[in-house]
């Protein structure tokens, strides 16, 4: 028997005699204890509010990055642990690997893209200066902050570690603590990886907490700086956002629910093709990992009318070769549902279905189980086909969260996209095709009703990842149905837990708030050329003013001939003078980048170890021959990298002889911490 424990203000609670038993689906006996005494959520929300989250503000985006990858390598370490406890849930080894492989994953991409997307500072900077006054002095930003409340983040229990994980590490990047609340049924093996967590000694004290068993009024006490991230059924999403006091403080609410997801064989996909296989497997895959009990599972299968057969045939043939029973027996591909409850639901479902469809494959009432008891939470894979999908409305509007899937024919690639739209918004449905024409066509009827479209053919098969598969890089919600939210998504997980601010002042005012330098502010120089100058000895506004370069005819036709740029602009007076650009003969731009960096450069060793790239280069006016150029090159952002060095960003503007810019770009420089 395991107990799981709420974690709350710094200590944990043992369940008190109100605490229940958790049936376990695989045998029908006890497999836990939870639930905990009365919690106090005022003392916890004071916690997370008081410790937690000035502690988390008070480091960088990435000293947060670096606290989660971290934390997400102590788990790695620690994995098999969580593998252990996976089978009491129901789950095989492989429903694990994404439930606990995939969290830790997801972890370790935000850690990532905290590194490299975002600053090394607090302010996130959200798109460019917009400039609200003629001369520049007045500026418009939109940064981003950290919310000063908490998260309380609400999970499903079909993924006790990757439901957690995917919330919490985009809350901790921003820097907002978390108060995590998982489903009862499976919070044994959540409560599992936060001990973990805690142990590790890597969070902020107050960053995490832990609540087993019910809410209470923990929603009726938050407010404008906090945040419910939700994932679950609609009618709970609906009874929790209907919070009187989450409306009367707008406080955030973000929901990720159960959906029908559709996926569709393309009109090219015949049994021979690749695609056609491509489909079968990934429609399998669905309707058995985890039992069918994700909330990206296929529900319907929509494909060809006269391809309804071939399909039925293949579905049977693959989904009679799965091994139900014991999650950790030998050779088992399926494990039990979640719990008995769920077991009987779906059944219930099922009987709806059937009203309007026929059943073709898997008979729950005879089940053929490897070292397990029928009479547990155990189903078989079942398919359904449904002959007039226009006329049904169930197959559209039910959802059995099991191993269930619904055939459907369509007749045409308009009809494909209307019968997956009538699900009332998706987090995803996938197409299985060749040709890019279908792709485009279903994609444009299709895209408003859904958070993701999945198109997986043969040219990127062997990469894939997925029809099931949220990944951290992508957002993962949908409209209508699916929630009306977003999650993941890169940077834009990040974004739902800070507020978008815009700030409007001077370029000073702005480079002091953002710790990047705005052009129009003021510019230092250093006691010496700044590339002999370490990364920490550089200031932000760090500006060098070389000497002006006369650009002389000569150059020009020595660089082209160099290089073999003879474009007519550098080489024919007459042609150069018809052109509305030039007054003639001009300079090659990039003969001016690499004049420019002849001017700024430092040629001795010292800190400066490689240019890496340039960014944003734009050309405002043509360079005559007899014209000349000079370069101011400012500090512009630093952002560290490695243990021993960072990259410099410079601003590079170019000028000529009248004081006019002719180009401007942003360089970028790797400069060591030390010397």
């Amino acid at each position: 028997m395991l107990t799981a424990q709420s974690f709350a203000a710094g200590r944990w609670i043992t369940p008190d005699a109100t605490a229940t038993d958790i049936i376990g689906p695989v045998t029908g006996q006890p497999v836990a204890r939870a639930g905990s005494a009365a919690l106090d959520f005022g003392a916890m929300l004071d916690h997370a509010k008081t410790r937690g989250g000035p502690a988390l503000r008070e480091m960088t985006f990435h000293q947060r990055a670096k606290m989660i990858k971290a934390l997400a390598a102590y788990l790695d370490s620690r994995k098999e642990e969580l593998y252990a406890i996976n089978p009491l849930t129901g789950a095989t080894r492989r429903d694990g690997w994404v439930d606990i492989d995939g969290g830790i994953g997801t972890m370790f991409v935000f850690a990532s893209k905290g590194r490299r997307e975002m600053p090394d500072g607090h302010v996130y900077i959200d798109g460019g200066i917009e400039q609200l006054g003629r001369k520049g002095s007045f500026l418009g930003q939109h940064i981003a902050v950290p919310l000063q409340g908490v998260a309380v983040q609400i999970n499903a229990f079909n993924f006790p570690v990757w439901g957690m994980l995917e919330k919490l590490a985009p809350a901790l990047l921003a820097g907002v603590p978390s108060i995590v609340k998982p489903a009862t049924q499976t919070c044994y093996l959540t409560h599992a990886c936060v001990q973990m967590m805690i142990e590790s000694g890597l969070l902020p004290e107050g960053a995490l907490q832990l609540v087993i068993g019910r809410t209470g009024d923990l929603l009726d006490r938050l407010g404008p700086q906090d945040i419910v991230s939700f994932t679950g059924s609609a009618d709970t999403a609906l009874k929790l956002r209907n919070t009187p006091n989450l409306t009367r403080n707008a406080t955030r609410f973000l929901a990720e629910q159960d959906s029908l997801n559709a996926s569709i064989l393309g009109p090219d996909a015949d049994p021979d093709s690749p695609e056609f296989d491509l489909f079968i497997k990934e429609a399998v895959a669905e309707i058995t990992t985890k039992a069918g009990q994700k909330c990206t599972a296929t529900r319907r299968l929509i494909v060809p009318d006269a391809m309804m057969g071939a399909v039925a045939e293949a579905l049977s043939a693959r989904l009679s070769a799965i091994t139900i029973g014991k999650p950790d027996a030998e050779g088992v591909r399926m494990g039990a549902l979640a719990s008995h409850a769920q077991k009987a639901d779906v059944l219930e479902r099922l009987t709806q279905l059937r009203a309007e469809a026929r059943l073709i494959h898997g008979d729950p009432d005879t089940l053929s189980l490897t070292d397990a008891d029928p009479a547990q939470a155990f189903l078989p894979p079942m398919l359904l086909a449904c002959d007039d999908p226009d006329a049904a409305r169930a197959v559209h509007e039910v959802e059995a969260f099991g191993p269930l899937s619904t055939l459907m024919p369509y007749r045409d690639t308009g009809h494909a996209a209307h019968l997956a739209n009538r699900g009332g918004g998706s987090l995803v449905s996938s197409l299985f095709t060749h040709d890019t024409d279908v792709a485009r066509d279903i994609t444009l009827n299709a895209a408003a009703w859904m958070g993701r479209i999945y198109i997986m053919g043969r040219d990127s098969a062997a990469e894939a990842t997925g029809h099931g598969s949220p990944l951290p890089h992508m957002i993962h919600g949908g409209p209508g149905r699916a929630g009306g939210g977003e999650e993941l998504g890169g940077i834009r997980g990040v974004m739902h837990f800070m507020q978008r601010t815009a700030v409007q002042g001077s370029p000073d005012m702005l480079t002091a708030i953002t710790g990047q330098w705005i052009k129009g502010a003021a510019q230092t120089t250093g006691p010496m050329h700044p590339f002999q100058r370490t990364f920490h000895e550089i200031k932000i506004g760090e500006t060098i003013h070389t000497e002006a370069r006369t650009v002389t005819l000569d150059d020009i036709e020595h660089f082209a001939s160099f290089t073999g740029d003879t474009f007519y602009a550098h080489m024919n007076e007459e042609a150069a003078r018809a052109n509305p650009f030039f007054p003639g003969r001009v300079a090659h731009g990039y003969l001016l980048l690499s004049f420019a960096a002849g001017l700024f450069v430092q040629p001795d060793p010292g800190p400066v170890l490689a240019n890496t790239g340039l960014n944003a280069l734009s050309f405002q006016k043509p360079v005559s021959p007899g014209d000349s150029i000079q370069v101011a090159l400012t500090c512009k952002r630093k952002t560290g990298r490695t243990e021993t060095y960072g990259e410099v960003a410079w601003n590079a503007t170019l000028t000529n002889q009248d004081d006019e810019q002719v180009a401007e770009y942003e360089l970028l420089t790797m400069v060591a911490y030390d010397r």
